[in-house]
């Protein structure tokens, strides 16, 4: 009888019944340390002195579960090092908090503080743009920003929170568009927009650290193009 057959036996065992007649349940569904060598223990005390147990065999299943178990507790200390990597990371993040950070998004948020929203255009080499077009929620025009002319690559542009006329616009999202030519073509440049951090959530091994912007929602750490004083 090897151990294998040996961990069957004790498995029913321990589903089996006891001494009413009831059925019993062992809520212990793993083989610990401990288990192993009593049935190591069992095995050769139990074996045929004529047909002892090979030696080759009985190296190859302690190897087997000396193997799962350092996996196990590998696994373990991973899960261990994530938690402590992620905690490290929202702590780091920490320092944002009231900080202006460039997420690539084309909406901004007005209100709550925010008067203003900083932007950047990407414009590729040989590109042209001269205007960033603002609209509210329901896609009407609210105003233009001007781009200075003759730049290349990332160029920032700044919208006062004014409309067409002047007026200071209500509280809510804004978008923005760039029209421009690139060798000739017609066609959208993409847009980053600034926003505030007002709080630093935990997140999971798995996003890392999120950044929670002022009406805008989280956005993860890790999509953060650029960090900008308030």
């Amino acid at each position: 009888m090897n151990i294998n057959e040996l961990s069957n036996l004790t498995a029913n065992n321990a589903s089996g019944t006891n001494n009413n007649g009831t059925n019993s349940t062992n809520n212990n569904q793993s083989l610990t340390q401990e288990d192993f060598f009593a049935l190591l223990t069992q095995q050769l005390s139990m074996q045929d002195p004529s047909n002892p147990v090979d030696n080759d065999q009985m190296i190859s299943q302690m190897a087997s579960f000396a193997t799962v178990d350092g996996i196990n507790q590998l696994n373990g200390e991973i899960a261990n090092l994530n938690s402590i990597m992620t905690s490290s990371q929202a702590l780091q993040a920490s320092s944002l908090v009231g900080q202006k950070v460039l997420i690539p998004s084309a909406s901004g948020y007005i209100g709550d503080g925010n008067t203003s929203i900083k932007g950047v255009v990407t414009l590729p080499s040989g590109g042209e743009a001269n205007k960033v077009r603002v609209e509210d929620e329901n896609g009407q025009l609210v105003a233009f920003v001007d781009i200075p002319a003759g730049k290349e690559g990332n160029v920032d542009f700044e919208w006062d929170g004014l409309d067409s006329e002047g007026n200071a616009v209500e509280p809510g999202m804004y978008t923005f568009k760039v029209e421009g030519t690139v060798d000739g073509e017609s066609q959208e440049l993409p847009v980053s927009t600034y926003a505030h951090v007002s709080s630093v959530s935990l997140g999971t091994p798995e996003t890392g650290a999120i950044l929670n912007l002022r009406g805008i929602g989280g956005v993860l750490l890790g999509d953060v193009l650029a960090v900008a004083e308030s």
